[in-house]
């Protein structure tokens, strides 16, 4: 049983139906090759909780995002919840704990504010639609906060404030990982639900995206969760290239900073162009599982999968 906390499907989904036009085939998520985490893939991995990222590419205009946005949504109900009866949307968290045998949890989630902008009627449609964690960046600035790539380096505007404050009222996990190093702390501040839905150990790879270990530990003490990735430029320095001991060797630094129980997995498929060998889509899952077994106890390897995320629910 496995919660992965990243993926990027619905943007292919909605590139395929947008490419429709020009003749590009749409994507079945039932079984598409194209998608990573298929059901097909899902199933095979062993994979019982999706999440499912909402991400605007920084190149769409500003007055488009909303309706990007929306059709990714659309595209969440229509193609993966209407047409799988075995896709059971999550709306809150209390209906992890009622999924069945045979069912996959699937939760709606926003990487970066760009899509709601200022507008904070449209963040109370994006939570009454089902959105239980939010990202406020991804790597550009925006009206929340600026991301890891904005040289400038700052933290939450006022607004971010005010979102991270709606989020803690709507028990959303407030999503760490495109932050800046200022936005983190920021962020963890103001946070009741801190998360880090798909980051790397900064110790072990010197890349923008991971985290620090104060900022590891922080996070432990305050009862968040850090989902590693499995992104290769994000497991080692300066390399396309990762095994999945390499990937291992950042559970393990989080577990020397005293992680043991807010580590989980966030893939990031759908969204990385390299691959960890062994660990290219979903249905590959087994092949990290057995190995951390060889590294781990039964137990740890069970918290490592699903338990932690379980046993840290917003509240």
């Amino acid at each position: 049983m496995i919660i992965d906390t990243h993926c990027d499907a619905l943007l292919k989904l909605q590139l395929a139906k947008r490419g429709a036009a020009y003749g590009q085939d749409l994507l079945d998520f039932k079984n598409a090759p194209e998608l990573d985490t298929s059901l097909a893939r899902l199933k095979e991995g062993g994979v019982k909780v999706q999440f499912f990222a909402i991400f605007i590419e920084p190149d769409v205009p500003s007055e488009e995002k909303w309706q990007h946005a929306l059709e990714q949504i659309d595209l969440f109900y229509t193609e993966i919840i209407d047409k799988n009866p075995e896709m059971v949307h999550i709306r809150k968290w209390e209906d992890l704990s009622s999924l069945e045998d045979g069912q996959i949890g699937a939760v709606l989630t926003l990487e970066g504010a760009d899509a709601f902008g200022n507008d904070l009627v449209k963040l109370r449609h994006l939570y009454r639609l089902g959105v239980l964690s939010i990202g406020m960046t991804w790597n550009n600035a925006n009206l929340c906060a600026d991301g890891a790539g904005e040289p400038r380096g700052g933290g939450l505007t006022l607004l971010g404030k005010e979102v991270v404050k709606l989020n803690n009222e709507h028990r959303v996990w407030t999503d760490v990982a495109h932050s800046t190093v200022q936005g983190f702390w920021d962020i963890l501040k103001h946070a009741d639900y801190p998360f880090a839905s798909h980051s790397n150990a900064r110790a072990i790879c010197d890349h923008r995206r991971n985290l620090y270990d104060d900022q590891a530990k922080a996070m432990f003490e305050k009862g968040g969760l850090i989902h590693v990735v499995f992104n290769p430029p994000f497991i080692n320095a300066d390399r396309d290239e990762a095994s999945i001991t390499d990937l291992i060797r950042h559970i393990d630094h989080f577990c020397s900073l005293g992680g043991e129980h807010h580590i989980g997995f966030g893939s990031d498929f759908d969204g990385i162009s390299s691959f960890v060998k062994g660990l290219e889509n979903a249905g590959q899952y087994p092949n990290l599982i057995n190995e951390l077994q060889k590294h781990y106890s039964e137990t740890q390897v069970k918290n490592f999968a699903y338990q932690n995320f379980m046993d840290h629910l917003p509240s």
